[in-house]
């Protein structure tokens, strides 16, 4: 088997769908399918089952993929060795970041990267907080950027800044014509909250118990899996939500939002790293520019 058959598989397997991950790996459906079907010929061990237009893994796929991933994270740490000995004239850095900072944080610091290393390829994922973590461990990334506290002995974190919740509302909504009389009055909402897995659900929840509030005490209208959602959901008056300073800023002084007047903590951005992973020369110099940022 080859390494572009696994990459291909893993893809296919992440996706469960042979189209999506055609048009993500920029191959033809025809060379993908060839690719796991070649596989799966070879050793005589169906990895998919077709249901109509939809494919899973079977059980013998699922086991496959757990190898697969663990020699591409092989191959990807031999080809940063390589890359390594040009110094940072040359190679590749895969980040992986949650929705905040990979929106509204990282880009211009990307962009800093590449104009002072331009021969180092940069990749982003975005994922929610637990994604990247996986990711981390998994070695589908090398550095990781979240939200918020993670407890994870594999993982070392180290904090690069600074960032703050905003209570926000529909200007039509209650809270935004008076205060906050008490806290308990929160547990009214209506809320529209960021999907489990989120540092931002995180964050906000270990808020709420400052207040003395579970997150079972709320009335929650919307779970969305993006702070744009979210955001847009709240501008169209579906209910009031916490989300970064970052992500609503614009729409605060445009009036679509109005902020509500509440003590939410302030919250770090963490880059992750796998503790066992000695970091390549473009991963360090990537951190000690955000460091320095």
């Amino acid at each position: 088997m080859t390494l572009e058959q696994l990459r291909i598989f893993v893809a296919v397997a992440e996706r469960e769908h042979v189209t999506q991950a055609s048009r993500d790996l920029n191959l033809t459906q025809s060379a993908t399918s060839a690719a796991v079907a070649a596989l799966e010929t070879r050793y005589a061990t169906k990895l998919f089952d077709r249901i109509g237009r939809r494919i899973a893994l079977t059980d013998a796929g699922r086991l496959f993929l757990g190898e697969a991933r663990a020699v591409l994270a092989r191959a990807a740490a031999a080809e940063k060795a390589l890359a390594d000995l040009a110094g940072l004239a040359r190679g590749a850095l895969a980040i992986a970041a949650s929705q905040t900072a990979a929106n509204y944080w990282l880009p211009p610091r990307i962009q800093r990267f590449r104009a002072l290393h331009p021969g180092i390829s940069v990749t982003l994922v975005i994922d929610n907080t637990e994604g990247v973590a996986r990711r981390i461990r998994e070695g589908e990334a090398e550095l990781g950027l979240i939200e918020g506290d993670l407890a994870d002995p594999a993982l070392a974190a180290q904090p690069v800044a600074q960032d703050e919740l905003a209570l926000v509302a529909p200007p039509d909504h209650r809270w935004a014509r008076e205060p906050l009389r008490a806290p308990e009055d929160l547990a009214a909402g209506p809320w529209v909250l960021r999907e489990r897995g989120s540092g931002t659900r995180a964050v906000f929840e270990a808020a709420l118990a400052r207040f003395g509030l579970a997150p079972g005490d709320l009335v929650v209208a919307l779970e969305l899996p993006s702070n744009e959602a979210v955001r847009t959901a709240v501008e169209a008056g579906a209910g009031v939500g916490a989300l970064s300073r970052l992500v609503v800023d614009g729409a605060i002084r445009s009036g679509a939002l109005v902020r509500v007047s509440l003590d939410l903590p302030r919250r770090s951005f963490y880059a992750l790293r796998h503790r066992e992973l000695a970091p390549s020369r473009a991963q360090q110099a990537f951190l000690d520019l955000i460091a320095a940022s």
